[in-house]
């Protein structure tokens, strides 16, 4: 390697995304000893087989981290989130994991997570201006997390 190599400034590939994520994970796992990490996904396709609703995540050291879960607009409402939902932490406990996080953002769905038992955590005022960002975490009880 050069002795002062140059910084190039880009618009990342997926590639490149995974590549930093990877050498993050390497070294998390290298300093905790926790070596567990799977995403996993989860979708809801139409007749045509277009994706109309899916949740995405991976859980990691007992941890569950659900990354984003979309419903189409016209089908919201009607439980499909709450299904996703569901797999999602069945996959959890599953899986081992005790808690399960995600974030959402003021216009997006703070008042559905609450009612499946998420609790507020922490919210972040003004992002992006003029809405709030909000994190959510759910414990899973001793008995659901074994297998």
């Amino acid at each position: 390697m050069k002795s002062n190599p140059e910084i190039t400034r880009c618009t990342p590939s997926s590639g490149e995304k995974n590549f930093i994520e990877d050498r993050l994970y390497e070294y998390n796992s290298q300093q905790t000893g926790q070596d567990d990490g799977q995403e996993f996904a989860f979708f809801i396709r139409n007749e045509q087989q277009e994706i109309v609703a899916g949740l995405y995540g991976w859980t990691w050291a007992t941890i569950c981290k659900i990354q984003g879960l979309w419903v189409h607009a016209s089908l919201r409402g009607q439980g499909y989130g709450a299904r996703l939902l569901e797999s999602a932490e069945a996959e959890a406990r599953e899986r081992g994991c005790g808690v399960v996080l995600l974030d959402t953002h003021s216009f997006q769905a703070p008042d559905f997570y609450p009612k499946y038992g998420y609790e507020l955590v922490w919210q972040m005022d003004d992002y992006p201006p003029g809405h709030c960002m909000y994190f959510f975490k759910k414990r899973l009880t001793e008995a659901e997390s074994q297998p």
